[in-house]
């Protein structure tokens, strides 16, 4: 069991984890050429506006449909705990300074449990959103599903590897476990939803892949949505 940790601690993770970065430098490279194509696009856009209405769509409280406020901060907790967690545990950034020489700053143990707990709570909210509200069920696939329980894996054994007295394993087999999990979710994030931690900046310049006017994302929201697309 020590030798198995000890690998997948070691090459397995660095194999991983450069797949993963491999995959989301491909997007981004993608997305640059794209924008390096549409060169008389972007001498004719108004950067000023673009940067206002696409500030307003990463905090989008006055672009709410009806009902759907809950789901919206649902979805920033989830986010929130899904950046904190892995990038500044106690435990993991021994792996950053270790693999790539980053010293970063570690939250505490409490706000790390608490943290960790609000985004397994987020992430069953949204699979349950997924399962019973019919529009979302009726745009899920299979992998919507696969993605939201591969992602709840590593915070759901991270959390007991934490906590060995709750555990229903013994804590290697669980650490274990962890971090298979997690390796599955680098290797997944190239290829899934996950990868907009890098694309949400593209995203944002609607304007300039799609030539979209200010306020126009509202106006195709009322056409898809009707009334329930107004706050």
């Amino acid at each position: 069991m020590e030798d198995m940790l000890s690998f997948a601690k070691g090459p397995l993770f660095a194999l991983t984890f450069l797949f993963m970065a491999l995959g989301l430098a491909r997007h981004v490279l993608l997305q640059v050429r794209m924008l390096a194509t549409k060169g008389r696009t972007l001498r004719r856009v108004h950067w000023r506006r673009v940067f206002a209405d696409s500030l307003s769509w990463a905090f989008p409280y006055g672009h709410l449909a009806r009902g759907t406020l809950m789901l919206t901060l649902v979805s920033i907790i989830f986010h929130a705990g899904a950046i904190i967690v892995p990038l500044f545990l106690g435990g993991h950034i021994v792996l950053w300074e270790g693999f790539l020489g980053l010293e970063l700053p570690s939250i505490g143990q409490n706000a790390a449990d608490g943290l960790t707990l609000s985004t397994i709570l987020c992430l069953f909210i949204l699979l349950f959103y997924r399962i019973v509200v019919p529009r979302s069920r009726e745009l899920s696939r299979p992998a919507d599903y696969s993605l939201l329980v591969l992602t709840l894996l590593p915070f759901a054994t991270g959390f007991l590897a934490s906590h060995p007295a709750w555990s229903p394993v013994p804590w290697n087999t669980m650490m274990l476990l962890h971090i298979l999990s997690a390796e599955a979710l680098f290797v997944a994030i190239p290829f899934s939803k996950l990868a907009h931690m890098v694309l949400f900046p593209f995203d944002r310049l609607s304007q300039v892949h799609w030539q979209l006017k200010p306020g126009a994302g509202d106006r195709i929201a009322a056409a898809l949505y009707g009334d329930e697309a107004q706050v």
